[in-house]
């Protein structure tokens, strides 16, 4: 992929966590059918199936870099990115912000953390009010929060707003379905962009458009960093672009983190099986005649998790260990942590630390 601007990893302010995740999981449950209503005020509860879309997440993202979150379709990336911005209100655990839970932030301070964490959803199309105009998409976060600023100035930023993601003025008074995927797509930045953001939650923001205009995208996300000094939770399936543009990179499985390790570390040498097979599937020109497999097996749903290790069905490594104990995510080298069997020969037995 040509790039016009380098990723900037060296620049991020490796200073404390902007955003931390503690315990953070989300179930989700469907509604009671007529039959099983009947049978709670018989006094009989039904059984209604409990789906873990994310179980339990420790995940610190430090202010200015880029954390790249990957995993299978059907994971919980998206369910934790909404978590994240307060979309989607967590199960159990919490979300900190600046180092205090969000469940304990006065109104200045909330608000402070709604303009602060912004999201950029996959679908450019779908995000958008096809009845409205690209003016009043982009003028109403600032009606709502801002109402300290006057029309001249509510339309200055508009088209600052529109003219920093590459489109011209004019196109205020369009609507969405008279953009391509890929202004959409900035209209959406755009939108996120106006309330002055720190951090973005940007779930798999290239997927839905053409291969032409990915890397157009990923380069105003790359220029927006470096001009605003902003942190990224990156949401991808494509590895490549997570190479290309994470400073660390976290590999989701079912739910949980299995692996999480400075990017140029991991791709050299991941610590986790599901990581090297994941790894193994990238195409290369180096290996041209070489057969790409999917990785074997299906994702166990959700529903009805496997004993012990989540991925032991489809581990070429698999050892008895794995379908009855579950690996704990801990640190294997400075700054890398994997939850892995494979590595307990390393752990010192009496080490009962839990570090992400």
């Amino acid at each position: 992929m040509t790039a016009r601007v380098s990723p900037p990893h060296a620049t991020a302010d490796r200073s404390a966590p902007i955003l931390e995740m503690r315990g953070l999981g989300r179930d989700f449950t469907r509604k009671p059918v007529m039959a099983e209503r009947v049978l709670s005020l018989m006094g009989r509860a039904p059984d209604i199936p409990v789906l873990k879309a994310v179980r339990s997440v420790d995940l610190s993202i430090r202010r200015g870099e880029v954390l790249g979150l990957v995993g299978e379709s059907g994971c919980g990336k998206s369910t934790l990115g909404r978590m994240i911005t307060g979309i989607t209100p967590p199960t159990r655990g919490e979300v900190a912000y600046d180092g205090r839970p969000v469940s304990e932030l006065d109104r200045a301070a909330r608000k402070a953390f709604i303009l602060g964490v912004q999201m950029i959803f996959q679908d450019p199309y779908a995000s958008l009010n096809p009845r409205q105009r690209v003016g009043a998409i982009l003028t109403e976060p600032l009606r709502v929060h801002r109402r300290d600023l006057g029309a001249a100035e509510i339309r200055e930023r508009v088209d600052s707003a529109l003219a920093e993601v590459g489109l011209d003025a004019s196109y205020r008074d369009r609507y969405p379905h008279e953009f391509s995927g890929g202004q959409r797509q900035r209209i959406g930045i755009a939108r996120a962009l106006i309330v002055e953001p720190q951090f973005l939650v940007c779930d798999e923001p290239i997927a839905a458009l053409d291969v032409s205009i990915q890397a157009q995208v990923i380069n105003l996300f790359l220029d927006l960093r470096s001009r605003r000094q902003l942190t990224y939770l990156f949401i991808s399936h494509d590895l490549s672009v997570v190479r290309y543009m994470a400073d660390r990179v976290a590999i989701m499985y079912l739910g949980e983190i299995v692996e999480l390790a400075p990017a140029a570390e991991l791709f050299a040498a991941p610590a986790h099986p599901y990581t090297r097979t994941l790894l193994e599937q990238i195409p290369s020109v180096r290996n041209r005649k070489r057969k790409f497999e999917a990785v074997k097996g299906e994702l166990p749903s959700p529903l009805a998790p496997p004993p012990g290790c989540p991925f032991h069905p489809r581990c070429p490594n698999a050892m008895p260990r794995c379908s009855l104990e579950a690996p704990r995510l801990r640190e294997i080298a400075p700054g890398r942590t994997a939850a892995c069997h494979l590595h307990d020969k390393d752990r010192n037995p009496h080490d009962t630390s839990h570090t992400s």
